[in-house]
């Protein structure tokens, strides 16, 4: 990871990415966008990481599903194949810079990683000024069975491009991170999972009808969960509560770690809540725990 002028490279980008449309099949997003979502505007960039993407194979892909073809993020070491492979699953916020970022520094860590932009058919989650008009117009319209399968097809799309189907992983962030914790216990054929402040609870609805916390015997890969002690909206009871029913499930190899005085987004180097010392080590675990688990 290192750090560059973010602003020549966003400008860069912009130049590259074609305007978006309206796809036949009903597609609201068929292309990604440059720069951030507005709801989180301004960046703050002191503390911002930039990586390049020398000696990489980066850039906007289409990863087909059955209702048309879906926009998505992939970076990887280029020239090479039969790589592990992590997918990378968006903030609230969709596939914007930080995450883009991330499938690069999982690329420089030798993976190929992916994201695909997956409230694709709910509409443009970068327009958005505040996060509960988000939330209420888009988020909370995007089911967990839509996410499941077309996670599905990005695992396929990857490993029909480089990727080793046998050495699969996904990551994710808040709202990724519970769905991470959701597509382990989904897809038998992930081998580990990192899952970044994720809820494990909530209430049970037509979109999201299961928690992590309902589905914890049915984990059975090793996920490391990363969560701060100080989030507001993840009571540490919770984390608690998943850490016990993966012990009590049998599985011994999946590891929770609370980083005090750590807010919500604490990785999220953009954000104000970014926190250097627990968002370099849990990166470090999270890379660490792909190499052991993937191989």
């Amino acid at each position: 990871m290192q750090k560059e002028d973010t602003s020549a490279i966003v400008a860069e980008i912009d130049s590259l990415v074609p305007a978006q449309t309206l796809d036949r099949r009903g597609f609201v997003k068929t292309s990604l966008g440059a720069g951030f979502a507005a709801a989180v505007l301004p960046v703050a960039a002191q503390t911002m990481i930039v990586t390049d993407a020398q000696g990489l194979t980066a850039g906007e892909v289409k990863i087909p599903v059955k209702d048309g073809t879906l926009p998505a993020y992939r970076a990887q070491p280029a020239g090479k194949t039969g790589l592990a492979t992590v997918l990378v699953v968006q903030e609230i916020f969709g596939v914007h810079e930080h995450i883009k970022d991330v499938c690069r520094r999982f690329a420089k860590a030798g993976f190929l990683a992916v994201a695909p932009e997956l409230y694709a058919r709910q509409g443009d989650p970068s327009k958005y000024t505040d996060i509960p008009t988000l939330f209420k117009e888009i988020v909370s319209k995007v089911p967990d069975a839509q996410v499941m399968a077309d996670l599905d097809a990005t695992a396929a799309w990857a490993a029909a491009n480089g990727g080793d189907a046998n050495r699969l992983g996904i990551t994710g962030f808040c709202w990724g991170g519970r769905i991470t914790w959701l597509y382990v216990a989904h897809n038998p054929k992930v081998r580990a999972g990192v899952a970044w402040y994720g809820r494990v609870v909530g209430d049970s609805t037509p979109m999201t009808p299961k928690q992590p916390l309902d589905v914890a015997e049915q984990i059975k890969a090793p996920v490391l969960g990363l969560y701060g002690a100080a989030d507001a909206g993840i009571p540490n009871d919770t984390v608690e509560r998943m850490r016990a029913a993966l012990k009590a499930a049998g599985n011994t190899r999946s590891e929770i770690i609370l980083y005090p005085d750590a807010p919500h987004a604490f990785h999220a180097d953009y954000r104000p809540s970014y926190r250097k010392e627990p968002a370099e080590d849990g990166w470090k675990r999270c890379v660490e725990w792909f190499r052991t688990h993937l191989g």
